[in-house]
């Protein structure tokens, strides 16, 4: 077997298709945390970020098991996992700190890519008081197991990724496509399934 290895998807989205507008402000605040949210305005504002002081929402999903928080953009929502509450207040400012970095990265990006943990979001941790912030943490959460029943074989590299579930879409090998081919799609590196 070889080294494990990222994987590389492609959707073909028809240009007709009409994307449904995402679901209104509502459907996200039955959890808001009016407090939460309150700071994220006036830390938005002495940022000199108008909009996102504007439209920034902080709410608890019951639904986290094993991630502290997520930041959703454009939405600009931040959904922080129930178990902060458990932790020292230190971890659930840091966890928010880190999460309101990633939509100020963003904002301050505008149509410009940025990657998720690049030097836009370090410099908006360092601007939020932790500078040392690392992309994931270690909190004591407990990660659900999952059995990887599928393999898939990159045919140039023999690089092997495992899933839990089937692949059911053309995917090809990320590093090949980035090495051999700009970062886009080619047949001759997808990926071909491992019978065991």
């Amino acid at each position: 077997m070889g080294r494990l290895m990222p994987q590389l998807e492609f959707r073909w989205v028809s240009w007709l298709r009409v994307r449904a507008a995402p679901p209104p402000l509502q459907e996200y605040t039955e959890h808001e945390d009016g407090a939460l949210t309150a700071w994220c305005v006036e830390t938005s504002k002495l940022l000199n970020l108008t909009e996102l002081s504007r439209r920034v929402r902080v709410s608890w999903n019951s639904r986290m098991r094993t991630t502290a928080g997520r930041a959703w953009w454009p939405d600009r929502m931040i959904e922080l996992n129930p178990k902060l509450k458990t932790l020292p207040p230190e971890e659930l400012w840091r966890t928010l700190k880190h999460e309101l970095a990633h939509l100020v990265a963003y904002e301050r990006a505008g149509r410009h890519h940025t990657g998720p943990h690049g030097p836009e979001w370090q410099a908006a941790c360092a601007e939020l008081g932790i500078p040392d912030e690392q992309p994931y943490h270690t909190l004591p959460f407990k990660s659900r197991k999952m059995k990887r029943n599928y393999s898939y074989v990159c045919p140039h590299c023999l690089a092997t990724m495992r899933r839990v579930k089937p692949i059911r879409r053309m995917v090809a090998c990320y590093a090949c496509c980035r090495k051999y081919n700009n970062g886009t799609y080619h047949s001759r590196f997808r990926l071909i399934e491992q019978k065991h």
